[in-house]
């Protein structure tokens, strides 16, 4: 593998390497995360889950990822 193959990304402040050619939910899943329970700031704008298989990420993109989290008291 060389450095073609995978892309570094802003990933909630830190930056880290993820396969290159991933789209968001891909990525979503490659980071841990259950795209169903997250919402996502991309690039500075809120994404609309419909375009995540859509969207390829590429080395510098920025990504929030908030958790959410269902209950409470």
């Amino acid at each position: 593998m060389g450095a073609e193959s995978t892309v570094l990304v802003q990933l909630n402040g830190e930056l880290e390497p993820c396969p290159a050619g991933l789209d968001l939910e891909a990525a979503l899943r490659w980071f841990g995360y259950e795209p169903r329970l997250v919402v996502v700031e991309f690039n500075g704008e809120i994404l609309p889950r419909k375009q995540w298989p859509e969207q390829a990420l590429k080395a510098g993109d920025g990504l929030e990822v908030v958790t959410i989290v269902g209950g409470g008291s």
